[in-house]
C-alpha cells in the first residue's frame, strides 16, 4: 500500500473532472514529489486508459510522487420523470445567452457504470484510488487492495468518516466547507455540518483510526503547516492548481480567478444538480430559485451551453469551481507552486 510519508511533499493535486487535470499537470505534480490526480467522474474506460498512459509517459522514473485516480459514487436510483424536464428546460431557455442553442435531453444511462470505468484501473493500477460522494462497494475496495492500491474516500463529517472507516478504506479525504467544486456530502438531501477544514481535521484526529488528508481552502505554506500540525498526513489542493500553466482550465476561467478577485464564491446546484462552490457569475445569479433536475441530469442539460461559453471565452456561463481563498491564485507552473509550498521542517 502507498505510504504518504515517502512523498517529497505532503500534497495531493486534487482530482478535477472536465479536462482540468491534463496529463501535463498530473505528471508535473508527480515529478515534483507530490500526488498527481485525475478526476475520472465522467470518463469512458478508453479515455481513462489513454490519460493514465499519457501521464506515465511523462513521469520520471526516480520520482517520489504517486498517481491518484478519482471516481464519483453515483446514487443508484434517480428520482426523475419526463414531466420534471419542463421547468428546468424553460429556465435555461429563458436565458438570453442560451438562445436557440440545442440543449441535450438526458436519457438513460445517466452515468457510466463504476465497475466498467474501473476496468482500465485494474489493468494499469495507480498507487491510489479515491472516491467522492460516498462509499463504493466493499468488493471494489478489496479488489484495489489485491492490486496493492490504497483507497481514499471523501468525508465531510464525523458520521461520514465513521462510514469510511467501516468500509475498509485506507485513508479519509476530509473536505472542509471552504473547498471549491462539488461538496462531497454523501447524502445531498441530508443535513450538512458545514465544518471548516481545520475544525474537521481537529475533530477527526482525535476520533478517527484512519490517516487524514485535508481538503478545502488550502492555498499557501502556512495553511499547509497548520493543517499538518493539526493531524493531517497531507493536504489536497485544487483551486490553487487551476491557474497553473499545465491546467486544462479555459483562459476565461483562469482570467476570472486572477483578475476578478472581488467576486464571492457561493454554493450552487444550477450547473450540475448537486451543491458545488463556484465564483458567482451571471448564470448562478439568474438561476437562483429556478427549477433544477437532480445530479447528474442537470449536468447533462447544461453541458452544451457550458461548452459554448468556453468556446466564446465567456466566463459568465461557465462552471467556475473555486474555493473561498481563490484570490491567492497565481500564474505559475505546477513545479513552482509545489516548491513554494515546500515545508523544509518536515521530518
Amino acid at each position: 500500500m502507498f505510504d504518504f510519508s515517502k512523498l517529497k511533499h505532503p500534497i495531493i493535486q486534487a482530482p478535477m473532472a472536465g479536462g482540468i487535470n491534463t496529463p501535463e499537470m498530473v505528471s508535473a505534480a508527480i515529478n515534483a514529489g507530490a500526488v498527481g490526480s485525475y478526476g475520472f467522474a465522467y470518463s469512458s474506460p478508453g479515455k481513462i486508459s489513454e490519460d493514465i498512459n499519457a501521464a506515465r509517459n511523462l513521469r520520471n522514473a526516480e520520482t517520489q510522487g504517486a498517481l491518484n485516480c478519482n471516481f464519483f459514487v453515483f446514487l443508484e436510483k434517480i428520482k426523475y420523470s419526463t414531466q420534471d424536464l419542463d421547468g428546468p428546460l424553460d429556465a435555461l431557455r429563458s436565458l438570453d445567452f442560451v438562445g436557440k442553442l440545442e440543449l441535450e435531453i438526458p436519457k438513460p444511462p445517466f452515468f457510466l457504470d463504476l465497475e466498467t470505468q474501473l476496468e482500465p484501473i485494474w489493468m494499469e493500477p495507480p498507487e491510489i484510488l479515491s472516491f467522492h460522494f460516498g462509499v463504493p462497494d466493499k468488493e471494489i475496495i478489496s479488489k484495489a487492495h489485491a492490486f496493492d492500491v490504497s483507497v481514499g474516500i471523501t468525508a465531510t463529517s464525523l458520521e461520514e468518516a465513521r462510514r469510511v472507516e467501516q468500509s475498509g478504506a485506507d485513508f479519509i479525504v476530509a473536505q472542509g466547507f471552504e473547498a471549491g467544486g462539488h461538496r462531497g456530502i454523501h447524502d445531498p438531501d441530508g443535513d450538512d455540518d458545514k465544518l471548516k477544514t481545520l475544525e474537521l481535521i481537529q475533530r477527526l484526529s482525535s476520533s478517527s483510526k484512519l490517516p487524514l488528508v485535508a481538503a478545502g481552502g488550502i492555498m499557501n505554506r502556512n495553511q499547509l503547516i497548520e493543517i499538518i500540525e493539526a493531524g493531517a498526513i497531507a493536504v489536497q489542493m485544487g483551486t490553487v492548481f487551476l491557474t497553473c500553466a499545465e491546467s486544462g482550465a479555459s483562459e476565461a476561467y483562469k482570467k476570472m480567478l486572477l483578475d476578478q478577485k472581488h467576486r464571492s464564491t457561493v454554493f450552487t446546484q444550477a450547473f450540475s444538480g448537486r451543491p458545488a462552490r463556484a465564483i458567482e457569475n451571471e448564470f448562478v445569479t439568474l438561476m437562483e430559485g429556478q427549477a433544477l433536475l437532480p445530479f447528474p441530469l442537470q449536468n447533462k442539460i447544461t453541458a452544451s451551453f457550458r461548452k459554448y461559453a468556453s468556446k466564446l471565452e465567456n466566463p459568465e456561463y461557465q462552471s467556475l469551481w473555486a474555493g473561498v481563498n481563490y484570490p491567492e491564485c497565481r500564474k505559475e507552473t505546477v513545479a513552482e507552486l509545489i516548491e513554494r509550498m515546500s515545508w523544509k521542517e518536515r521530518s
